[in-house]
Order: C-alpha cells, then structure tokens, then sequence
C-alpha cells in the first residue's frame, strides 16, 4: 500500500491555513444530515464532539465508563505547553515545533507537529473562555513552569490537576451539546468491531457492559479516541480500563498501525511494591522543576537519606546533562535511573528506586510556595507511601505511561480506511519516538477542538449525500457472529472443573513481565527474541486454560477483562516484531547494539528515518510492514544534546 499523509504544499509555516482554505465545506443546513460517531470521551473525544455538535452534525458519542468526566485524561497532572511567550523567555511558536520535533528524537512529520505549536495558543484561548482554573501569577496574569526538554517555562497548570480541569472544560462543552439535542451520550458502551462497507467506515458495533448485548450503530464518519496501549506491560500509570482494542480492530479491519513499538517510560513514578499491584502511580513531571534526582554514590549504601551527607550523594542528571539538569526528556530521565539502579546504586528494599529531594527548594522557597506549587501531589504521595516529601525525599523508578505509537493517519488525521479518523493518543502523529511532557493534553485538544472538526467537514462533502447503510446489512451481521464466537471461546471454561485453569490477571501479569524484561526500557535483539517465542505461547496457555466466570448476557468485568487481553496477546507480537526491525537506538527505543560511546542513544538516520506502519493479513495472524519515509525541511536531524 501506498502511504499518502496528503502534506499541503508550500512553506511549512502555511501548511494549515493552505489546507483550511482546500477543504470542502458542509452547508450549515446540511449537517444536521450527517451522522458522526465517536468513540471515546477523553479530552480529544469529548472536545472533537462538542465541537461538531456546535457546527450542526448529528453526533453520538460512546465512553466505557459510566460518566465522560471518567475518561483517563482526568489523571494527566502536569500541564499543558503553549507558545503564548507570557515569560518574555524566548519562547515562539518555532522553537516549541523545534523542541517537539528534537525531543521525539526526530521520528514524526515536521507538518504535523508545526500545526500542533501553531494551533497552542488558541488552546490556551479556548480553555480561559470555558473557565479553566489555570494557575495565575500574584498580578492575575496566567503561570507557567518548566517541563522536560525545554530551556523556557511554556506549560500551564492548575496545581496538580491540569488534566481533570481541562476535561471539565470539555465535558460541559459536550453536555451542552448534549442538552441541545445535537450530541447523544452512550456510556457503558465498548466498541467491539469497526464496520466497514465499500472500503469506507460506516459504523460500529459495541458491547452494551451492563446488559452483555451487542448494539450496532451506522454513521458517515467515526472517529476513534480512544488512548493508548501502555496496559498491555500489565504494570503502567494508565486506568485499568485503559486499553489497545478499538485501534487494534482497526488495525484488523485494514488501517496501519504505526511505530508500535515506541513505549514512553516515565522517570518520575511510585516505585513497584510487590507482585499484588495490578497498576502504578504517576508522579508529575512538574516535581522535576524544584525536586533534584539523585542516589547515593556508593554501591548498597542502605542509610537514611537525609543520613547521607552532600558530598555522598550523586546528582547523576545534573552531572551528566548540566545546560537541563533533573528536566531533560522522560526517556533520558528513564534511562539514566535504570543505567544507577544496575550500577547497584538503587534505593528501597528492592534497589529499584532514586530519590526525588525537595529540601534545596524549601530551603531556597520556603514550605508554603511549595505546598501551593505541589500540594496534592505530596498529599497522594503521602497517602499512597507513608512518607512525607516535605521532610523525606520521595522515592521513584521509572514506568510505563504514554504511547507514541497508535494508529497511521494522514495530515487530515484519517486512517488507511476511508472515514475512519483517530486522534489523541490513539493515532501516531505528533510525538516521535519520545513524547515531551505536557504535550499530550495539547495534541488531544488540538484534535479535538481544531484539526478534526474542518477535516470532517471535507471528508463527508466530498462523501456527498449517501444514506446511511443498514444496521441489519451484511457487514453488520458477520461482525455480530464473530462477537459471539469469541465470547464462546473465552467463556468455554466456565463452570469448568478443569485442573490448571487460571485466571485472566495471570496471563496478563505473564505477558506484561515478559514486555517489560525484553521490551522495556532498554531492548537487544536476543531479548526480542525471547520475547517473540514466549507471546505465543502465553496466547495458546490464554485459550486453553484461561476460567472467565458468568455469562455474556450480564454485567461481567472478567469478560471484558478477558477481551482486551486477548487483544494484547496479539498486539504484543507486533510490538515486539517492530522493535526488533527498528535496529537503531531512538528516543524511547533504545537498542543496546546501537549505542554512541558515552552509552547515549545512536539514531540511524541513512536506514531508519522513516513511520514503520503496520498491516493485518490473515484477520491479525501475520502482519507485514511499510514505510513513510520522513523530511525535514526546516529542522534538519542532529544528534540530541541535552548536556
């Protein structure tokens, strides 16, 4: 296949305004004909529907939890980054597309990741309008602070909780379109298979959680936002519910699947307690502008922290990396905590953990700034720990929680299946092999809000006046058979008296440890390996003994459960398949083969300068691989630096 990411012509700068005034328009009068399905209600969802409910289109939205204020998005802490320039630092629209492009090591299209900086600042507008409690200087103007991978302070905040106030924002925008009768809100809805009819999306067909009964619904266009993959480890910061299988039905139903192999591992989270845990917490990138990272320097030193005298104590990231210190990016933070802890010179009873110490800022601040800066973040650490930051640095590893992978779209954000959209974390677009922070609450709003709206417009214009297929057509019918032939699989053993049956969570603690000990943070090619000849073998262990408990009629979390597990299993092999093609260190993907001679990452540009997207053959059971080969036009590859 032929991958067209339908770039606009001319200079980079102009790339959206050339594309805005290309696209088609729909009639006001006519929207209200169009049928425009939605499938997630996460800051990208929640802001694309709104949106298209406001221009008129018939929209109906569909989330798994009971309520849209629910969706992940809520837990994003941090920030979000804009190029407003309101600290006279240097910022501009330019340098954050650089910073972007740099930070994904550059592995992402240069015309998306422009249009992302440009589109910031109108956010930002967007969200001061709708009320959004952004922190705000002693003046009244809005704050901003630091993140990683960047020498100016463009992210803004609202204390902890920048990700559940934005999603406020957004779900009132989306419940007042929802009142006005333009928006219908189907929670408790999972979708189980994309319907596709004359090579085009045309609905989808979703599992109803509280009844067990599958329902289909027709549309002109659908759109997936529905998060990322980073569950598939097992262990990761994600909602439990968080998971792969929308975009992998969609990957079988023909749409590629791009760079599935760039995991991001954030540096800054509670540390792994036991094998009990079935998720981890994430600690705010934002602790990394005032807390300093370090462990003791000599090997197995098991005193008290505030034991080990100043000159005991290796600040490894402000060594190492002095012009960015404790902020370079997540994927060197991650690096350099694994590369200590293997030096033996890890924290905790496991040796699996640095510290993360504030007292050099209480000293230079005083406690109640930092309280007003951090607060939640030190009550959830406290709470989740039993120790105090304020007087006890925290302790923290690296984890999984963010995924630049997702599906392939193009510049209008469609997948390889006509009038199938993804937008968010789903598709692939805008974050390289390494994601800055506070830039995924900025690409969901930008997608939602600003990119999907217009590209949906032109889309069904040049679509045209089509009656929406029949709930009872053909392809509708074969994706209601396959639903209940998988539902009998995973629930044969029901019921089942059968020795060795285990449960779903076994399988998938297997695989997410398989994942993380070869697929993790650092990656070889004998540990792929490993990893692709153990996947199938867990998958085949899944199917044979794997005891789901009820029916398919009723409410049951261990179906759903045993769903997305299954997809994993799958997904997994791909996954590891492109990471073990990818034969070059880049951002988050670092092959130990390929590795400069101060132990940093090593890209290659002469054979891996491209979007490694993946195709389903045999309805998932092989895949085979194309490439977008990428361009810089006006931020030419360079080897990052962050020292």
């Amino acid at each position: 296949m032929r991958l067209d990411p339908k770039i606009p012509s001319g200079p980079l700068e102009q790339k959206w305004d050339t594309r805005g005034f290309e696209y088609h328009l729909v009639n006001p009068a006519n929207r209200r004909k169009y049928t425009v399905l939605v499938i997630g209600t996460g800051l990208a969802g929640a802001s694309a529907a709104a949106t298209l409910g406001e221009l008129g289109y018939n929209v109906k939205i569909f989330c798994l939890q009971d309520s849209p204020r629910r969706a992940h998005s809520i837990a994003a802490q941090g920030g979000i980054n804009a190029a407003k320039n309101y600290q006279n630092d240097g910022d501009s629209v330019f340098r954050l597309f650089h910073d972007t492009i740099k930070g994904g090591d550059f592995r992402s299209r240069e015309a998306n990741v422009y249009r992302l900086a440009q589109l910031s600042n109108l956010i930002i507008d967007q969200c001061v309008a709708q009320g959004i409690p952004f922190a705000r200087e002693y003046g009244g103007t809005l704050a901003n602070r630091s993140f990683g991978g960047a020498q100016v302070s463009r992210t803004f905040y609202a204390r902890g909780q920048t990700g559940q106030q934005l999603l406020l924002g957004a779900y009132s925008s989306l419940m007042r379109q929802v009142a006005r009768g333009t928006v219908t809100l189907f929670p408790r809805r999972e979708l189980m298979d994309i319907i596709v009819e004359d090579g085009r999306a045309v609905g989808i067909l979703c599992r109803n959680l509280i009844s067990g009964l599958a329902e289909a619904y027709n549309g002109h266009g659908v759109v997936l936002a529905t998060g990322g993959y980073g569950n598939v480890f097992h262990l990761s910061t994600n909602a439990m519910a968080s998971n792969v299988s929308a975009g992998y039905r969609a990957f079988k139903k023909g749409a590629g699947f791009a760079n599935p192999c760039f995991v991001q591992i954030h540096p800054t989270c509670i540390p792994v307690s036991g094998s009990h845990q079935s998720k981890l917490t994430l600690m705010s990138e934002s602790l990394r502008n005032d807390g300093r990272v370090w462990v003791p320097k000599k090997q197995g030193d098991a005193r008290e922290p505030t034991a080990i005298p100043e000159d005991e104590r290796d600040y490894y990231l402000e060594r190492k990396y002095p012009s960015f210190g404790n902020l370079v990016p997540r994927d060197i933070a991650s690096r350099s905590a694994k590369e200590v802890c293997d030096q033996q010179r890890g924290v905790s009873e496991t040796g699996q953990a640095v510290y993360l110490d504030f007292q050099d800022a209480i000293r230079r601040e005083g406690l109640e700034t930092i309280r007003q800066k951090y607060g939640n973040l030190f009550q959830m650490y406290q709470k989740i720990t039993a120790v105090n930051p304020e007087s006890q640095p925290m302790m923290i590893y690296p984890a999984v929680h963010y995924t630049m992978g997702g599906l392939w779209v193009d510049y209008n954000l469609m997948t390889t299946i006509p009038g199938l959209f993804a937008i968010g974390e789903v598709n692939f677009s805008d974050h390289g092999a390494n994601r800055l922070g506070a830039s995924a609450l900025m690409q969901g709003l930008a997608d939602g809000y600003f990119v999907i709206p217009p590209a949906m417009g032109d889309y069904l214009a040049r679509l045209g006046p089509v009656e929406l297929p029949a709930i009872n057509s053909p392809a509708f019918k074969e994706a209601e058979e396959t639903l209940s032939r998988q539902t009998a699989a995973l629930l044969k053993n029901s019921g089942s008296k059968k020795k060795g049956l285990r449960t779903v969570e076994h399988y998938h603690r297997e695989l997410g440890k398989t994942l993380w000990d070869n697929c993790g943070i650092s990656r070889n090619r004998r540990g792929l390996e490993v990893a692709l000849a153990r996947i199938p073998e867990i998958r085949a262990e899944f199917w044979d003994n794997c005891v789901v408990p009820g029916s398919g009629s009723e409410f049951n979390q261990s179906l759903e459960k045993a769903g997305r597990v299954a997809d994993y299993l799958e997904f997994s092999e791909i996954m590891v398949r492109d990471a073990l093609e990818r034969k070059e260190s880049c951002g988050c993907h670092l092959r130990e083969e390929s590795m400069s001679a101060d132990n940093e990452a090593q890209r290659d540009d002469d054979n891996f300068s491209h979007v490694a997207v993946w195709f389903s053959q045999d309805d998932g059971k092989n895949a085979s691989m194309e490439r977008e080969e990428l361009s810089f036009e006006m931020s030419k590859p360079s080897t990052r630096n962050y020292k």
